[in-house]
């Protein structure tokens, strides 16, 4: 997959669709023997601001667990806030009940993860796909059926397959079929959660670049949720890195893969395969010490500074705000109190943090000697 060069338009001219301010999400851990209480709560999401204007698309990126998908399903109002807000096109949905979302909820829609889990294995692809407009009450000229057979012949599905079950489809198709439910009412925001992840990688390109041509002939925002930085950087304008509950750092995509500056976005870039691994010129190896702190019970200050090469007392004490450094450009906001130098290409050599991976390298080297 190319990267494209074109630019958008700048964000002061677009029209803010979605604006998330301090969104939280904590479940409850319940312990003990004979009467279950609360003792712990699981910060899954905790305290985040993105916006995301009209057509733009926000990509959301970090490792396994720091609550990207858990973001996703709370702009869905799949799952309820603990705290914060969203606003869509200025109106406060954060605690709406049913009734309320009920005008919005067609504008908002959602492509999940697996696409052999997020179809009904009994009902047929027609069903599947006009159950959106069944359950809104909306009858388009030329009836359900039409609309259903355009929508598959606009995601590159044959109409025929109207009466075909999910299991007769490939990954791909299925996930084709998901795209295909997610536009029935044309909406103004998709939120797409790891839509590529479970595909093989023949065909991840095809489905990425079919959301793409969506988006820009329909004019749909996304927020696009992977841990692959390489898809990320293919389809979305702008992308925001996430860790253990908290975004880090937000930028445009060209900001994010070529001057980054948080700590944990460097690292994260340089664990991207290399086209060619022997380059001397290319990004370092950063490999982070021990494993992700547990969202029960997070660092104090900065979440990052337990696997952080730079941290010092100040990073345990304070914890560092989401704001633009001196060097950044506008929409640049970076949360760090020792930001890296602004370029990937600053570094000279490998940094190798766990002393477990160092002493397993050494041994290596020294068997093949």
């Amino acid at each position: 997959m190319s990267v494209p060069q074109q630019d958008h338009a700048p964000r002061e001219t677009m029209n803010p669709l979605l604006e998330v301010t301090g969104l939280r999400k904590y479940f409850p851990v319940r312990g003990g023997f004979l009467v279950k209480r609360h003792v712990a709560d699981v910060r899954a999401v905790d305290g985040i601001d993105f916006t995301i204007a009209e057509g733009e698309s926000l990509g959301l990126v970090g490792e396994s667990g720091c609550g990207k998908s858990t973001t996703g399903r709370l702009v869905t109002r799949l799952l309820e806030p603990s705290a914060g807000r969203i606003a869509y096109r200025g109106r406060d949905i954060t605690h709406s009940t049913r009734k309320e979302l009920a005008p919005i909820r067609s504008e908002i829609q959602m492509i999940f993860q697996d696409p052999y889990a997020s179809l009904n294995p009994r009902q047929t692809v027609g069903h599947i796909v006009s159950a959106p407009l069944e359950i809104n009450g909306i009858n388009p000229p030329g009836g359900r059926e039409k609309r259903v057979r355009e929508l598959l012949e606009t995601v590159g599905l044959n109409p025929e397959h109207y009466n075909r079950f999910p299991h007769e489809f490939s990954g791909g198709q299925r996930q084709r079929i998901g795209v295909a439910r997610a536009l029935a009412l044309e909406p103004k925001l998709i939120v797409a959660d790891e839509p590529v992840s479970a595909l093989d990688v023949s065909i991840q390109a095809q489905v990425v670049n079919l959301l793409q041509r969506l988006q820009r002939e329909l004019g749909i925002a996304f927020l696009f949720i992977a841990h692959d930085l390489a898809v990320v950087r293919h389809f979305s304008q702008r992308v925001a890195v996430m860790y253990l509950g908290r975004i880090v750092e937000v930028g445009e995509r060209r900001d994010i893969y070529e001057r980054p500056r948080h700590p944990y976005t460097h690292a994260l870039l340089s664990a991207s395969p290399e086209p060619d691994p022997d380059d001397r010129n290319a990004t370092e190896r950063i490999r982070l010490a021990g494993d992700v702190p547990s969202p029960v019970s997070p660092p104090s200050g900065c979440r990052f500074r337990t696997r952080c090469w730079k941290a010092q007392d100040r990073c345990a004490a304070e914890e560092p705000p989401l704001v633009r450094l001196e060097g950044n450009r506008e929409g640049h906001l970076s949360a760090c109190h020792f930001p890296e130098e602004p370029t990937t290409a600053a570094r000279g050599e490998d940094i190798v943090l766990d002393p477990a991976l160092a002493a397993l390298e050494e041994t290596t080297a020294d068997k093949t000697l």
